[in-house]
C-alpha cells in the first residue's frame, strides 16, 4: 500500500475506489535517493492518481517528486537527531485512519474485499510509512518551532504585497447569541426509559437488536445499518457513551445511557484492541410547547431590558443566562471553527441563522428564533450582529488576523527553505536524470545549478 494514503486528507468512500489497488502491479524503480531513504515510481505515481481521484488540481510530477524528497529528508534528519516516535503512536494513528476508511467504505468486510487483505495485513503494510509521517510531523515542528510574526512583520507582509496580489475577503460577520434551551419535563424522560426498557426486554427475550433498531431508532443514520456505528475508538465518543460502550462483553446488551444527545441502549458486536463495533438505539425527548414558551418568554425579556429598558447589556445578560458553554463568557460571541477566528462568511454559518443574520445591522438584536444546536435539539436564541464588513481587499484595520495567519506561513515557508539548503549540502541526495529539467521551489542537488 503506498504512501498516498498516508501523507494526504482523508478520502471519501467514492475516491478511495478510484485509486490503484496496493496489490496493482506497478513497474518500479528508484527515482531519487535520500540519505538511505528511496523514492519510487510508484510513489510518485501513486500520489498523482490519488490527486486526480480527488478531483484535485494535478499536481505535475515535479511538484510531487519535490514534495516526497522534503519527505524524506525530514524523516532522514529526524533519524540523525534521535527523534523517535513509539509504538502506541503509530498504533493509534492506524487505528484512526483504518476507522475513518472502514466508515467511509461502509464496514470492515468492504475495506477487505477490495483490497483482498484484512485489516491487520493492511495495517501491517504501511506501518513503517505511518512511522515514518510521524516523525516527518516532529521533525518539521522542530524546524519550524514557535515561530511567531510580530506587528512589524505582518505590516512589513502585507506592504511587500501588490495592490492586484491582495487577497479578495467576501462580506464577513460577527455574531453573538443568547441560547436557551429548553427543560426537558420528568414526565418525558420517563415515558423515554420506559419505552427503551420495553424495546431491551424484547432484545434480551431473543428479538434481533439490528431489526428493532431499524423500526424504533432516532438516530436515521445508523438506523439504516441496524443501529451499528462501526469501529470507533473511546474519544470518538461522547463520554457517557464511550464509558458504558467499552465496559460491554460479548453480545450484552447495556442499561439505558443518557448522554447530550438523548437515552441509548448499546450492544457490543466486535472489539479489536482501542477500538469496538457498536449497535446503539437511540430516544430523542420532545419538548413540550409549554416548555419552549418559557424559553422564549424569558430571551423576550431580556431583549426588553437590553434594547428598551437599556438595564441590560448584551454580554451580561449572555455571561449571566446563555446555556452556550462556549460563548457565554465572551459576550455570546460565535467562533468559527472553519478558520479560527470569530468572523463567518455567508456560506459557514447555518442557513437559518444567516437568515436572521442577513437582515440586521451592526448593534441590533433580534426577536428569540427557534433553532437546532449540534445535536438536533430545538433550542431559542437571540442574535446580535456584532459587525459587518463589505466585500473587500484585505487590508490591516479589517483583516489584521488574516494577514497574521499569511505572514506566518510565509515566515515557516522560509525557514523550511532555509533549513533545506542547509540540511541537503550534508545530505546525500541522488536524483533521476528525468527530473533535470524540473524547476523546484527548492534546490535539491548541485546538478540544478
Amino acid at each position: 500500500l503506498g504512501a498516498w494514503l498516508l501523507f494526504t486528507p482523508y478520502l471519501s468512500a467514492q475516491e478511495l475506489k478510484k485509486l490503484i489497488k496496493p496489490n496493482d502491479v506497478v513497474i518500479d524503480r528508484v527515482e531519487a535517493v535520500v540519505g538511505k531513504n528511496l523514492i519510487l515510481t510508484s510513489d510518485v505515481e501513486n500520489e498523482f492518481h490519488q490527486a486526480q481521484a480527488q478531483g484535485m488540481r494535478v499536481p505535475d510530477r515535479c511538484a510531487i517528486m519535490e514534495e516526497l524528497l522534503f519527505n524524506k529528508l525530514l524523516v532522514n534528519q529526524a533519524e540523525i537527531d534521535s527523534i523517535t516516535v513509539n509504538d502506541q503512536q503509530v498504533q493509534q494513528e492506524l487505528d484512526q485512519r483504518m476507522r475513518y476508511y472502514i466508515n467511509q467504505v461502509g464496514s470492515e468486510e468492504k475495506l477487505e474485499e477490495y483490497y483482498g487483505k484484512t485489516i491487520a495485513e493492511l495495517k501491517e503494510d504501511f506501518r513503517d510509512d505511518v512511522k515514518n509521517l510521524l516523525l516527518a510531523r516532529q521533525m518539521q515542528a522542530k524546524i519550524t518551532g514557535d515561530s511567531k510574526v510580530s506587528p512589524s512583520e505582518v505590516r512589513a507582509f502585507f506592504h511587500s504585497l501588490p495592490t492586484d496580489s491582495l487577497p479578495l475577503i467576501d462580506a464577513e460577520y460577527e455574531v453573538a447569541h443568547i441560547v436557551k434551551k429548553p427543560v426537558i419535563d420528568d414526565a418525558e424522560k420517563n415515558r423515554l426509559k420506559e419505552k427503551l426498557n420495553t424495546i431491551r426486554e424484547r432484545i434480551l427475550k431473543g428479538e434481533d437488536f439490528s431489526t428493532l433498531a431499524v423500526l424504533y431508532s432516532d438516530d436515521t443514520e445508523s438506523a439504516k445499518r441496524g443501529g451499528e456505528l462501526g469501529f470507533v475508538g473511546r474519544n470518538d465518543l461522547v463520554p457517557e457513551f464511550s464509558a458504558e460502550a467499552f465496559n460491554l462483553k460479548g453480545k450484552e446488551v447495556s442499561r439505558i445511557v443518557e448522554t447530550q444527545f438523548g437515552f441509548h441502549i448499546i450492544q457490543l458486536i466486535a472489539r479489536r484492541g482501542e477500538m469496538i463495533n457498536v449497535r446503539h438505539i437511540l430516544v430523542i425527548p420532545k419538548v413540550s410547547s409549554e416548555n419552549y414558551l418559557k424559553a422564549q418568554h424569558l430571551l423576550d425579556s431580556l431583549r426588553t431590558e437590553i434594547i428598551d429598558k437599556k438595564t441590560l447589556t448584551f454580554d451580561a445578560a449572555a455571561q449571566k443566562f446563555s446555556d452556550d458553554n462556549d460563548s457565554k463568557n465572551n459576550g455570546g460571541l460565535m467562533y468559527n471553527q472553519q478558520n479560527g477566528s470569530t468572523r463567518f462568511q455567508a456560506d459557514e454559518m447555518d442557513p437559518a441563522l444567516f437568515f436572521i443574520v442577513d437582515k440586521l445591522k451592526p448593534g441590533e438584536v433580534s426577536q428569540a428564533s427557534k433553532m437546532s444546536g449540534s445535536d438536533a435539539k430545538p433550542l431559542c436564541k437571540l442574535v446580535m450582529l456584532k459587525n459587518r464588513t463589505e466585500p473587500h481587499r484585505a487590508n490591516l484595520k479589517e483583516d489584521y488576523q488574516r494577514l497574521q495567519q499569511m505572514a506566518q506561513v510565509k515566515k515557516q515557508a522560509s525557514l523550511i527553505s532555509d533549513w533545506i539548503n542547509k540540511k541537503r549540502k550534508t545530505t546525500y541526495i541522488k536524483l533521476s536524470t528525468d527530473y533535470n529539467t524540473c524547476t523546484f521551489k527548492n534546490q535539491w542537488t548541485d546538478k540544478q545549478q
